[in-house]
């Protein structure tokens, strides 16, 4: 996502693509996107930086939030089955792919039940067209749900340090019942690296609206960082690879998607798997103070 949307500055292909490449060279083959970011250039992107190189990646992307009229958020919710049917199609053209390999119902509809959501997006993996599908920001009654109509082989939802919702409920739910869990903005949409110190955030960048993201919340949310930063330094690494390595100690089935937009950082996310967290740090960032300040 953060390739050429959400995050504002300027796109560069070029690095995207190095960086898509880069990743795949090092192992990280699940390649996640949406086709509301952009909205569609993301999966363009994805699309062309994967010809030649379709059989390496895991392609995912999602269905069911579209742009609002404003052109930015908020983003409607449209899950409704003829939605579905054509969105898939234009995905696949963009992906340059005759199938995607997980096909992630982005929100629920409050306004759809999820069972015709989900029953329609059945119907495409029978068609050929995904051969897995997932959920996002679901719950675990959600979940339940769609396992009657077809097996849900993921759910995405924000996790990390700063984020820990998750792992007293839903994370143990997927490893009992075999559904992988996908952490996405595991570094804390880029704070939990320590580069951020100041709410100095062009027009187009998201977080120049988000409550964790006023000078305020950053203020108070530094302390989290500076006791990541401790952990880090004990171990002859980065903050950022210390937040992924905690997302990847949370389980097997736990599968953390970090975003970037640079060869450098795909290399520096890699290596955060290499680093295996003592006891003794796992007790200590379990203790970290909530975040100063709402997700959205």
């Amino acid at each position: 996502m953060p390739m050429n949307w959400a995050y504002g500055g300027e796109t560069d292909e070029t690095e995207a693509f190095r960086a898509i490449h880069r990743a795949l060279d090092l192992g990280m083959t699940l390649l996640d996107t949406s086709d509301v970011y952009g909205p569609y250039t993301n999966e363009d992107l994805v699309g062309r930086a994967l010809e030649g190189h379709r059989e390496r990646a895991v392609v995912a992307t999602k269905v069911g939030l579209v742009v609002g009229p404003n052109g930015g958020y908020p983003l409607p919710n449209d899950a409704r089955p003829e939605h579905i049917r054509q969105a898939i199609d234009a995905s696949l053209t963009r992906l340059r792919t005759d199938v995607i390999d997980l096909y992630q119902l982005h929100r629920i509809d409050p306004t759809v039940p999820l069972e015709e959501s989900w029953g329609t997006m059945a119907e495409l993996v029978a068609a050929g067209k995904v051969r897995a599908l997932g959920l996002s920001e679901a719950s675990i009654d959600e979940m339940r749900r769609a396992m009657a109509i077809h097996p849900v082989a993921s759910v995405q939802s924000e996790l990390s340090l700063w984020t820990r919702d998750h792992v007293a409920d839903v994370v143990p739910w997927c490893r009992e019942n075999r559904v992988t869990f996908i952490p996405f903005s595991p570094l804390g949409r880029g704070f939990l690296t320590g580069a951020i110190t100041r709410a100095s955030f062009d027009d187009m960048d998201f977080r120049a609206q988000n409550p964790r993201f006023t000078q305020e919340a950053i203020d108070a949310n530094l302390a989290i960082v500076e006791k990541v930063r401790t952990v880090g330094e004990r171990h002859g690494a980065t903050p950022a690879q210390i937040a992924i390595a905690w997302t990847l100690a949370q389980g097997d089935r736990v599968v953390p998607i970090p975003g970037t937009r640079r060869v450098r950082y795909v290399e520096e996310n890699a290596a955060a798997v290499s680093i295996r967290l003592t006891v003794a740090d796992l007790a200590e960032l379990d203790t970290l103070p909530e975040a100063t300040g709402t997700r959205y």
